[in-house]
């Protein structure tokens, strides 16, 4: 076994390479639709899966988020506009498309990968919710529920939550409650540790966390496997490790 330090920045590259090639993305994209719903870590699944296709030209992370978490008093954010969700029809990208433009076309075997803002140790993902129709998230259960369509949740480990999501939802929603609403969501969880596996064979697991000087949010994850997953995954994780913080 051996430990790495992860940060925030270099925690969405890694699930960004590793869901470029997640099985369930590669079957929709050679024969269905993948959308990908704009996000601060789906920006990088969307520029990991544009640039493994040829077709990044055009595509910026900068302006790929519908809402965000910044420090009090807003911080130096970028002023840019959303093009779009990224939407990859038997894997050409639908510049401009939106989830709104597509979901009363999807089926089984298509893929929505939509970020979430919370998870419990049970499994269960929460998405925030300020639009009074549910946003993005209300459209895709559309196509979840009604028609079976995958949904796969790319969620850093530091939105991990120590309270059943059901329990927060319920407090988060009551009347008379303020902020945003926390809807929970049926999906496939995957972190930093899910790509570790994906890409590497190697098992991993979550050890400790926190940090400074530009750590903050940083993770501690414990990596297990025979010799050469443990090489692999000490190569992967230092091609990641210098990830500039991500500016969305």
């Amino acid at each position: 076994m051996k430990q790495f330090v992860m940060t925030p920045a270099a925690g969405k590259r890694l699930i960004g390479k590793a869901m470029a090639v997640h099985p369930a993305v590669r079957a929709a994209m050679a024969d269905g639709t993948v959308v990908i719903v704009a996000g601060t870590t789906n920006g990088y699944v969307a520029e990991e899966l544009l640039s493994a296709t040829g077709q990044a030209e055009g595509f910026s992370r900068v302006g790929f988020r519908r809402g965000m978490t910044v420090p009090p008093g807003g911080g130096d954010t970028p002023n840019a506009k959303l093009a779009g969700d990224v939407v990859l029809l038997r894997g050409q990208w639908q510049q401009g498309k939106t989830i709104f433009d597509v979901v009363d076309q999807l089926r089984a075997g298509d893929v929505i990968v939509k970020g979430c803002n919370a998870f419990d140790a049970a499994g269960q993902a929460a998405v925030y919710i300020g639009d009074p129709k549910g946003g993005t998230i209300g459209a895709a259960m559309q196509a979840v529920v009604g028609r079976r369509v995958r949904l796969i949740l790319p969620v850093g480990l530091e939105k991990r939550v120590l309270d059943d999501v059901d329990d927060l939802a319920r407090a988060c929603n009551a009347p008379g409650a303020e902020g945003p609403r926390l809807l929970p969501v049926p999906g496939e969880i995957f972190t930093e540790l899910d790509a570790i596996r994906v890409l590497t064979g190697a098992s991993a697991r979550l050890v400790a966390a926190g940090g400074v000087y530009g750590a903050e949010g940083a993770v501690w994850i414990a990596v297990d496997g025979d010799a050469a997953q443990i090489k692999a995954a000490e190569t992967l994780l230092r091609s990641v490790q210098n990830e500039p913080p991500c500016r969305a």
